[in-house]
Formats: structure tokens, sequence, C-alpha cells
């Protein structure tokens, strides 16, 4: 993962905390930008790019993890990882359940936070791979005719030929070539991968 295509995102409302944050993280190669509020950080436009968030819990605005349930609400994969002056089990308890990465109480030791920073942008850099073949693969599908969409969620419903035919009220041998054309459009090269892709889209679930 190049460093220089990752930004980590910093809110903190304490400009010295901030200014440190930043440098530490520009020294170790990534991309920064720091917010003073929730907020504000909530105005920015998200990027298409691997990014995390390094987030205080006490901010005054909106409290950190008012921000990550906003977040999570907005079906964000924002990695995040939670700084904090104090730290509490329940705290820090709702935090990792809400899918943090790391709760680090200040002061911390450096490299744990580039550590968290490293992990959280792997996680990120995963996520934007993850939708990307599936943007991809719901653009294939997309290409495919009504038909093509009817005979491959049979199929991979766990249907026979025969059976899909008969459901759609066509030949076996018009619903194997249906079958072959889904095959060549959604660039499967097997059955499995194909009932693969359909899971991934979200289509012919058992029946």
């Amino acid at each position: 993962m190049p460093t220089d295509a990752s930004v980590v995102f910093v809110v903190d409302d304490d400009i010295s905390v901030r200014e440190s944050l930043e440098s530490l993280i520009r020294s170790a190669g990534f991309g920064v930008e720091s917010f003073a509020s929730a907020r504000a950080f909530l105005a920015r436009r998200r990027l298409d790019v691997a990014s995390c968030l390094v987030l205080d819990v006490s901010l005054p605005d909106l409290s950190g993890l008012d921000l990550q349930d906003r977040l999570s609400n907005d079906k964000s994969k924002l990695p995040i990882i939670f700084l904090t002056g104090y730290g509490d089990v329940p705290m820090t308890v709702r935090a990792m359940k809400a899918g943090a990465v790391e709760f680090l109480t200040k002061p911390f030791e450096p490299e744990a936070l580039l550590d968290a920073i490293r992990a959280a942008l792997g996680r990120s850099a995963a996520a934007l791979a993850e939708d990307g073949e599936r943007r991809a693969l719901r653009d294939r599908h997309a290409l495919l005719s009504d038909r093509e969409r009817e005979v491959m969620a049979l199929v991979v419903s766990g249907l026979l030929n025969k059976q899909v035919g008969g459901e759609l009220g066509i030949s076996e041998i018009t619903v194997k070539a249906h079958r072959g054309r889904v095959m060549r459009k959604m660039c499967a090269e097997s059955f499995a991968e194909l009932v693969n892709m359909a899971a991934r889209l979200g289509i012919g679930s058992q029946r």
C-alpha cells in the first residue's frame, strides 16, 4: 500500500496536539488532514483512497464516540483509532465493539500510534479493493440480458438445467446457451466461481 496515496484524518480540539500528530504522521510518510471538531470533519468530502481517522474522545461539539456512531449509521467503513486523556473500561468496550482499530490513552508511544495507523490503512485498502471488485461484478451483471439474469439466479440457486428450463418455459438446450453466455459475460472460469460471484452480489439464494 503506497503511503503517498493514503490519508490520515485527525480530529482533536487541542491545536498543539493536532500539530504534534500531524508532524508524527507526516514523518512516517502518510498524508494527513486535521480538524478541530467532529462537525468540521463531517463537512469534509470523503476520499476514495485508503484512509483512517485518529479521533479524540472528548470534543466540544460531538464526542468521538458519537462521531463513531454517526459514521457507522452512514455505512462508513473508515477505520478509527481513538485517543483519550482518560479511559475507562465501558468507554473502551463501546469503541472496540463498534469496530475501532485501537484505543490509546495519552501519553502513548508514538510507534504504538503509527502501528495502529498502518493496521487501519491496511483495513481501509482491503475494503476499497473489495468495493471495487463488487462494483466490477455489478457492472458485468448489468450487461446480462433479462433472461440471462433469470437463468443465472436459478442455476446458482442449485437448479439443474432441465429444472431451470421448466421454471422459465424454455428448452434445456436454450438454458445451456444462456448459461454459457452468463459465464462469459461474468468472466467466471468455473461454475463455483459464478456461485461465489452471485453470493457477493446478493442474488440466487438457496432454494
